[in-house]
C-alpha cells in the first residue's frame, strides 16, 4: 500500500498525493507569510515577488504565480521533468500567502528580537512542509528544476555557484523594484538549506531517493483507468 502511494501506481494514489501536495503547499505559504511578517527583509525569491507586487500594485500571490509559471515555462523549454505537483506549487503557495495576509493572524514584527524567532519559525514550517510535499512524488518545485536544469548546462560551474547566481539575480531585481532586503534576506539565503536538511534528518527522509512521477506518466495512469 505504501509503495503504491509513493509510486503513484493508481488513480486513488495520485489523487491522494495531489491532496497531500496541495495541503503541504498551502501550509508552506504560512511559513513564507511568517518570514515576511518578521519584517527583517524577505527571502530572495520573495524580494522579487514583493518587488513586483509593489511596482505593479498587484497581490503578492499574483506576482508569485506569474514568476512561478514563467519559471515553469523555462523548465519545459529546458526539457526538465515536469510533474503535476509543479503546477500546484506554482499556483497554491502564492495564493496561500494572500489568504494569510487577508486573515492577518500575525502582525508585522517591530524589532529584531521578535522578528528573528518569527522568521526562524517560518523557515521550520517551510522545511517540514517541503518534506510532506516531496513525499507525494509528483514533481519538485519549479525553482528547483530550474536550478538543476541550468547546472546540467553549465557543467563546469558547481550547483552551489549556480544557486547563488539565481538567488542573487532574484534579489537584485526585486530590490530594484522596491522589494524588502535586510538581515532576514541573508538569514533565509544561508539558513534555509541547513534548516531543511535538519528537518529531513528528524523524519529520516532522503530527498535523493524520491522518484518523482512525470506528468505524462500520471496521465497514462488515468487513461488506463
Amino acid at each position: 500500500m505504501i509503495k503504491n502511494l509513493r509510486e503513484n501506481q493508481s488513480v486513488p494514489a495520485i489523487l491522494l498525493n495531489i491532496l497531500l501536495a496541495a495541503a503541504s503547499l498551502f501550509a508552506n505559504g504560512f511559513g513564507i507569510y511568517l518570514t515576511i511578517q518578521a519584517n527583517l527583509g524577505a527571502a530572495p525569491w520573495d524580494v522579487l515577488n514583493l518587488g513586483l507586487s509593489n511596482s505593479f500594485h498587484i497581490l503578492y500571490g499574483t506576482a508569485s504565480v506569474a514568476v512561478s509559471l514563467t519559471i515553469l515555462l523555462i523548465d519545459i523549454l529546458l526539457k526538465e521533468p515536469i510533474g503535476i505537483a509543479m503546477f500546484i506549487d506554482a499556483t497554491v503557495v502564492g495564493k496561500s500567502v494572500d489568504f494569510f495576509n487577508w486573515l492577518h493572524p500575525v502582525p508585522k514584527c517591530g524589532s529584531i528580537w521578535t522578528g528573528i524567532p518569527v522568521l526562524l519559525f517560518g523557515l521550520v514550517i517551510i522545511a517540514y512542509t517541503q518534506y510532506t510535499y516531496m513525499i507525494a512524488s509528483l514533481g519538485c518545485g519549479p525553482r528547483d528544476s530550474l536550478l538543476v536544469g541550468l547546472t546540467k548546462r553549465m557543467k563546469r560551474i558547481p550547483i552551489g555557484a549556480v544557486s547563488i547566481a539565481l538567488l542573487g539575480t532574484a534579489t537584485l531585481i526585486g530590490w530594484l523594484l522596491g522589494g524588502p532586503v535586510g538581515i532576514g534576506t541573508l538569514i533565509c539565503a544561508f539558513l534555509q538549506g541547513p534548516i531543511m536538511q535538519l528537518a529531513f534528518r528528524t523524519v529520516r527522509f532522503d530527498a535523493t531517493t524520491v522518484h518523482h512521477q512525470r506528468l505524462r506518466d500520471s496521465v497514462k495512469v488515468f487513461l488506463k483507468r
